[in-house]
């Protein structure tokens, strides 16, 4: 008897339908993935130099570490969490007020954990999102929350984030008529890719814009304290009536070093909160205690993250030295660990570049570097500035070998 392969019929629409996994896909960071096998085996003297990593370098501080190793042999740790200790609620909300200046969060009503900011994106347009409503989403950006909206019917309109405007997003631009539908505007800054920060004025302009639409702001600020030359920290939720419109995300997984640990926080309207702790407490039973309990002690030492910011402040430095060097017009930025560059459109006496992706998968061919490239709103190259080193010398030595293999190249960009 012949079996029947009816599982391929079904397949949810949002993934895929019946044509799930019978096409290949290959999407922009497993084109990279395979280009830096390729290269490393064609070049197995030269070492890969990786700047696309948009991940910490180090480990998370011995005493966090050593915090999570001393609860996490207390046996009455061993339970679920559920929507997360009231300890790191606490410490959250005193974070808050000592990094940001945010006073007052509730917090039982305004705090709540997430298992990684990346988790709390997707589950919060399960609370908001019906067939038919709009996110916004800046273009490029984070894009989980689009996925999800797009998971429950939802439409994702696109705002273009430009180097003139300062990579903000234009918020007067926006069709009167997509504005009736829309529900959620995405905001992230410091920002991913581009490196960009946002200032009190334009959080100013959101909750004004978010208010007259009757739209939720949801600000994922994973960079938020990563800052550097003068530069706060500035949250959303500093900002008057920021609280009324929306909620922020912030995770510890940049700020402390702490990827793999998955451990955040959502912080904001109450109403929103509760909405969030509705969907999240029917997905997940809540993280370790005992990582939620390190957690709170790496809340309650913000000095890590600022040391960690000068590391970030001083490479940023000297890469953006070198890249100028090379024609690049690149400025160092005020925050995270991105830095954001217009790619060029060739090599003198060499290939040309119809698109950053290109000219990315160009570096790692030719040159063994690694960098991630975003042709969303113009063509443009993502430096992390994450690489591996243990020291200050490390870091120079990186850097040298980084100008050595570029001195040698004129790069041909496309000036105004």
């Amino acid at each position: 008897m012949q079996a029947v392969d009816y599982i391929q019929q079904l397949f949810a629409d949002r993934i895929g339908g019946p044509s799930f996994g019978l096409k290949e896909e290959i999407f922009k960071f497993e084109k990279i993935k395979r280009a830096k096998r390729l290269a490393v085996k064609e070049k197995p003297d030269v070492p890969l130099i990786d700047l696309g990593v948009g991940e910490p370098d180090a480990m998370a501080d011995k005493r966090v570490v050593d915090k999570l190793y001393e609860e996490a042999a207390k046996p009455e740790n061993r339970f679920y969490s559920d929507n997360g200790i009231q300890e790191f609620k606490e410490a959250a909300a005193r974070y808050m007020e000592e990094v940001f200046g945010v006073p007052d969060l509730d917090p039982e009503t305004e705090i709540n954990h997430v298992i990684g900011s990346k988790t709390g994106l997707s589950l919060l347009p399960a609370a908001f999102i019906n067939p038919g409503d709009i996110t916004l989403m800046p273009s490029p950006c984070y894009p989980v929350l689009a996925t999800y909206t797009k998971y429950f019917g939802g439409e994702v309109v696109h705002l273009p984030l430009l180097k003139e405007n300062g990579f903000l997003p234009q918020l007067d631009q926006i069709d009167p008529e997509v504005l009736k539908k829309a529900k959620l505007l995405y905001l992230n800054y410091p920002n991913n890719p581009t490196g960009a920060v946002a200032t009190k004025e334009f959080f100013e302009e959101v909750v004004e814009f978010a208010r007259t639409h009757q739209i939720i702001v949801v600000h994922d600020a994973a960079y938020a304290a990563l800052m550097f030359d003068g530069e706060k920290p500035l949250s959303f939720l500093s900002v008057p009536g920021a609280k009324e419109v929306g909620v922020e995300l912030h995770s510890l997984s940049k700020s402390f070093n702490m990827t793999g640990w998955r451990i955040g926080f959502i912080a904001g309207n109450p109403k929103l909160i509760k909405a969030f702790q509705t969907v999240k407490d029917n997905s997940d039973s809540g993280q370790f205690i005992p990582i939620q309990k390190a957690a709170s002690f790496a809340l309650s030492h913000p000095e890590i993250t600022e040391e960690t910011a000068k590391k970030y402040s001083r490479r940023h430095e000297l890469l953006v030295q070198i890249l100028q060097g090379c024609g690049f017009e690149v400025e160092k930025p005020k925050g995270s660990f991105y830095l954001y560059a217009e790619a060029p459109i060739g090599v003198a006496g060499g290939p040309t570049f119809q698109t950053a992706e290109e000219f990315s998968q160009y570096l790692i061919r030719e040159h063994l570097i690694s960098t991630v490239p975003w042709d969303d709103a113009g063509s443009f190259i993502r430096f992390s500035v994450t690489f591996e080193a243990d020291s200050e010398e490390e870091e120079l030595q990186v850097m040298k070998e980084i100008e050595r293999r570029l001195k040698g190249e004129k790069f041909i960009f496309k000036r105004r």
